[in-house]
């Protein structure tokens, strides 16, 4: 039978019909093309601390935030302490680019100009750690703190974070119950409590982590101080010295601070700037939990497996820690202005901000005794 002009569209549709059918088997069977993400950026980072030392896992938590938080854009490898440079080294070694960012305490830069060390060390007018870091985020202490890097000439954004629970006043080879006790004693600290504890009559030096207890063990020390009941246990001071002196003034309030090269940070594209931010003030919250969690564990250890005489500072020692503080920041105040600003801006902030904790906070101790007596936190 001829073909009818109107058959012809429902010819054309099928053969239209046909090659889309074959052509879809045809990709079926191609390869699908996926775009290429891009490599992450890597960033090489090294933290002041042995890689054994809680504070160094700190960093390294700090490292994983980013990595989530970025969902893998941008890595950091978190080093040890001399995996590159010595762990004081480390602020230098950001500044000038051979490391991209580094782990640390901002008191521990002191040396570069006295105001650091009011980033964590001595009373800071009763703040605690994150009182402090209060003070940083809301209270002016950020932009001192930039002022004081201009000062020292340091290219680095920094990134002030987690409250360090207050330190020990450290280990002592006898016991100590007043000031008197502390005439003459070799004692290692660190930072402007050099200074405070010079005041109560102690002969201080500064020494390399490494070195303290050795030196303690040979006679070189009568006493030293360095961070926690975990990190202390792990350096193996309860090896060479049985008294442990809980609360003190020197470094009542310290906090860590993530130190990133200044080029290597304006690089980062405006998102992963804000990924760092949020990754500390994240890591800032986990910090101080998991330091209840470690250092209770380990501070009860030491006392029931070690055997050490955990006992707190006596007052008198604790008021004269004050009274020395008082000359330490009359003295630096008149030499440097921009000490002299911050110690101004921080005593207005206690000022308000302890008045207000102090009348509203409810006394724990009271609370605790009620359920547990003399329970196995208190001496």
């Amino acid at each position: 039978m001829p073909r009818t002009v109107a058959d012809k569209p429902a010819a054309a549709s099928s053969t239209r019909r046909r090659f889309l059918a074959g052509a879809g088997i045809a990709l079926a069977g191609a390869p699908m093309v996926v775009r290429a993400q891009p490599a992450p950026i890597t960033l090489r980072f090294q933290s002041t601390w042995p890689v054994k030392f809680l504070y160094h896992e700190f960093a390294v938590d700090f490292t994983k935030k980013v990595a989530e938080l970025s969902n893998g854009r941008l890595v950091i490898t978190m080093l040890p302490a001399g995996s590159v440079v010595p762990g004081l080294q480390v602020v230098e070694a950001t500044s000038k680019g051979i490391l991209d960012g580094g782990h640390g305490l901002a008191a521990f830069w002191f040396g570069k100009n006295t105001a650091f060390g009011l980033y964590g060390a001595g009373p800071d007018f009763g703040l605690d750690g994150n009182q402090l870091l209060a003070w940083v985020e809301y209270g002016g202490g950020k932009e001192l703190f930039a002022e004081i890097q201009a000062a020292a000439q340091l290219d680095i954004v920094s990134l002030l974070y987690g409250p360090v629970p207050c330190e020990p006043m450290g280990w002592f080879k006898k016991p100590i119950r007043s000031v008197a006790d502390l005439k003459g004693l070799k004692f290692r600290t660190a930072g402007l409590a050099v200074e405070m504890f010079n005041e109560l009559g102690m002969s201080t030096v500064q020494m390399a982590p490494g070195d303290i207890v050795p030196a303690l063990d040979r006679g070189l020390l009568d006493g030293a101080e360095f961070a926690s009941a975990s990190d202390d246990r792990v350096m193996g001071f309860a090896d060479v010295a049985k008294f442990y002196l809980q609360q003190s003034y020197h470094m009542s309030n310290n906090f860590c601070e993530i130190m990133i090269n200044k080029k290597r940070y304006e690089s980062l594209p405006d998102d992963l700037k804000v990924v760092l931010k949020m990754a500390s003030h994240a890591a800032s919250a986990d910090m101080e939990w998991k330091s209840m969690h470690r250092m209770s564990q380990d501070f009860l250890e030491l006392k029931a497996l070690q055997k050490v005489s955990i006992y707190r500072t006596p007052k008198p020692i604790l008021d004269a820690q004050l009274k020395a503080w008082d000359k330490v920041i009359a003295k630096h105040s008149a030499t440097n202005p921009l000490f002299a600003k911050v110690v101004e801006s921080q005593k207005a902030w206690a000022k308000r901000v302890m008045y207000w904790h102090n009348e509203v906070q409810v006394d724990q101790r009271s609370a605790y005794t009620h359920w547990f007596g003399k329970g196995p936190a208190t001496t």
